[in-house]
């Protein structure tokens, strides 16, 4: 049975969503500390996953004596059962997550004005930071892992939340219990999505057995090997962005040769502009636009 807080996600794994626990009455009379960090940064499979877990600062004692810590150090059952206190502890400890998917990922850094990765995180705690605060939780510190520099990512978010007290450290899950809080949301969250993975892709067999995600995981390789369509690639399980999937593409799929137009030729008499083909008319506006448009935000060019 698909776990309730994946749900949403697992209906459509092409698309990126929210996913979130309740809010603590406490934390939105109460003055509130939060930890911010992420799972699966470097998979060539899956999405990556940015979680929150906050509570509040009259009881960070009682909080950092739960035993959190970096999820990296921890068993999957050991990460299981302190998701399952925090879950547990629904009147002292709230949490959410962004669930961004390997198809949004891509897209985002293959587009003409390349968003990247580092982008993609800081806009995703921003996120976050708002979210809790629109949900009335009383947030006066937050305590983030880095990416990239640390001076820059605090004075970032200081900036854009004056009001908050922000810290932002490498190693962040191994020095705030708060931030190993978020780093096991994260990371079960992840894990969770993987086990549940449906493919979107249909009239096509695709094994399950593609490990960790991790380009150095041997199932992971195997898989990659292994699910590739020389016409058509790979299925949105793939970060088709990562370097490990374009290697595998450029040596392994069919050559795609895109020739150049050739603007010597001279117009034939009567034949129709090429702009003419994209003039939206008005029959057109009202048409339902094909799913495969919208999820791609494409739109119809009106200036050439």
């Amino acid at each position: 049975m698909t776990m309730e807080y994946i749900q949403t996600f697992i209906s459509d794994t092409r698309r990126s969503c929210s996913t979130q626990s309740s809010t603590p009455a406490v934390s939105t009379t109460e003055e509130c500390f939060m930890g911010i960090d992420e799972a699966g940064r470097g998979p060539v499979l899956g999405p990556m996953v940015y979680a929150t877990c906050f509570g509040p600062i009259s009881r960070k004692t009682e909080i950092e004596r739960l035993g959190f810590a970096d999820s990296k150090q921890l068993s999957e059952k050991q990460r299981d059962e302190l998701f399952g206190c925090i879950r547990s502890y629904s009147d002292l400890l709230g949490w959410k997550a962004e669930i961004l998917s390997p198809n949004d990922i891509s897209n985002g850094m293959l587009q003409r004005t390349k968003y990247s990765l580092n982008a993609l995180s800081h806009d995703t705690a921003k996120k976050l930071i708002r979210r809790v605060l629109d949900d009335g939780v009383l947030l006066s510190e937050v305590y983030v892992d880095t990416v990239g520099d640390p001076g820059k990512y605090q004075a970032l978010l200081q900036d854009m939340f004056p009001h908050i007290k922000i810290t932002v450290s490498k190693k962040a899950d191994s020095l705030f219990p708060i931030v190993s809080a978020a780093s096991i949301c994260a990371k079960v969250i992840r894990d969770a999505t993987l086990k549940e993975w449906r493919f979107v892709e249909r009239g096509v067999e695709i094994s399950a057995d593609f490990g960790s995600g991790y380009p150095a995981d041997p199932a992971t390789k195997r898989w990659l090997q292994e699910s590739l369509d020389p016409l058509f690639g790979y299925p949105s399980l793939v970060r088709f962005s990562w370097a490990t999937c374009t290697t595998i593409l450029d040596n392994k799929a069919h050559a795609v040769k895109w020739p150049d137009d050739d603007d010597s030729q001279p117009m034939v008499a009567g034949c129709a502009k090429i702009s003419q083909y994209f003039k939206q008319s008005t029959a057109d506006s009202n048409r339902k636009r094909h799913r495969f448009f919208e999820e791609r935000g494409l739109c119809m060019p009106s200036d050439f």
